[in-house]
């Protein structure tokens, strides 16, 4: 499929999904889904089937909680998947959704405040229509806004985060091919060199092959953004990697670029032994799940920035923490 129509259709659902009221997502979502429509979400939503599942669990409780939402966008591209072949069609959009917190969401105290839910969607695009979206957020990130932060202190910084410094991330014109093709290139190199941190290098040397120093990894909460390969490597990398070991190849349902942006999600992307310490919790010696996504603006032949959405309230179940049930239990809201 042409990317310029594959954008158009997306544009056209997120309008539709967009303005629809509370109540009336399900049919705003059907008029551009196929019949057999697949949604991949963040914990506790899952993996759920067609529109009218998606709009009941999801959009309909948010818009009813998160009040005149508005979508703040900063990055949309769309790319041949690099998975298959080349051969599926997604589009890809970032930012937050934005609106006036007014009444609980899944346990979550309402502030009566703007609040930001940072969000991520790939969308497959078959005839016309979106057959399979995953749609990552950050529910602990909006929690903390709430006063009802999930986790302790982080080795990152909290903050509601920017879209790209060059503000072009949003891709609605056609670009030159080969910008993604580099941009394909450099996203393989960091994941190849990644591998099962088997390098043999000093952390740092291995950043630098495929990052910039002054890069920025804008990572979700509980963990936060880091700045630089040398407070990047220390603040998360470094940690992440002494805290597993076992960790498995990296497996994408897709991955994709155009021009300067590109990215992957997995469902799950590795598995991991928990051995060390993570997050302030102690090891478990269970085998985790690592539910991700991550978007990347490249500079040059180098990575320069990266968007980070881990579901952690996954992560932490499948180490028989509820971390969702336990916070809002606590603030008397379970």
């Amino acid at each position: 499929m042409n990317l310029q129509d594959a954008k158009r259709i997306v544009r056209a659902m997120q309008a539709a999904v967009d303005a629809a009221p509370a109540g009336a997502s399900a049919d705003a979502l059907a008029a551009h889904v196929s019949q057999d429509y697949r949604w991949r979400g963040y914990h506790p939503f899952g993996d759920l089937r067609g529109a009218g599942a998606v709009a009941h669990a999801f959009w309909d409780p948010l818009k009813t909680s998160l009040t005149r939402m508005q979508r703040r966008e900063d990055i949309f591209f769309a790319g041949l998947n690099q998975i298959d072949g080349f051969t599926s069609t997604w589009v890809v959009s970032m930012g937050h959704l934005m609106g006036l917190f007014d009444a609980p969401w899944l346990g979550i105290r309402p502030t009566r405040k703007m609040a930001f839910l940072r969000y991520c969607s790939f969308d497959r695009v078959v005839d016309g229509k979106i057959a399979d979206t995953a749609f990552y957020i950050d529910i602990p990130h909006l929690m903390a806004q709430a006063g009802q932060n999930p986790f302790g202190p982080q080795t990152g910084a909290f903050m509601v985060q920017p879209g790209p410094i060059t503000h072009d991330g949003l891709l609605d014109a056609p670009q030159p091919e080969a910008e993604g093709t580099r941009t394909l290139a450099a996203i393989n190199a960091m994941i190849s060199d990644l591998g099962t941190w088997q390098l043999g290098l000093p952390l740092e040397e291995e950043l630098a092959r495929t990052w910039h120093d002054d890069m920025i990894w804008w990572g979700p909460h509980g963990i936060g953004a880091s700045y630089t390969i040398e407070r990047y490597a220390k603040q998360h990398s470094g940690p992440f990697r002494a805290a597993f070991t076992d960790r498995t190849g990296t497996g994408h349902v897709a991955r994709l670029a155009e021009g300067h942006y590109g990215g992957f999600f997995g469902w799950p992307n590795f598995t991991a032994v928990h051995t060390g310490g993570f997050m302030g919790m102690p090891a478990t010696g269970r085998v985790g799940e690592f539910r991700v996504i991550d978007i990347y603006r490249r500079s040059g032949d180098k990575l320069a920035e990266n968007w980070v959405f881990i579901d952690l309230l996954h992560y932490w179940k499948t180490q028989g923490v509820d971390i969702l049930a336990r916070a809002t239990a606590i603030n008397g809201q379970g």
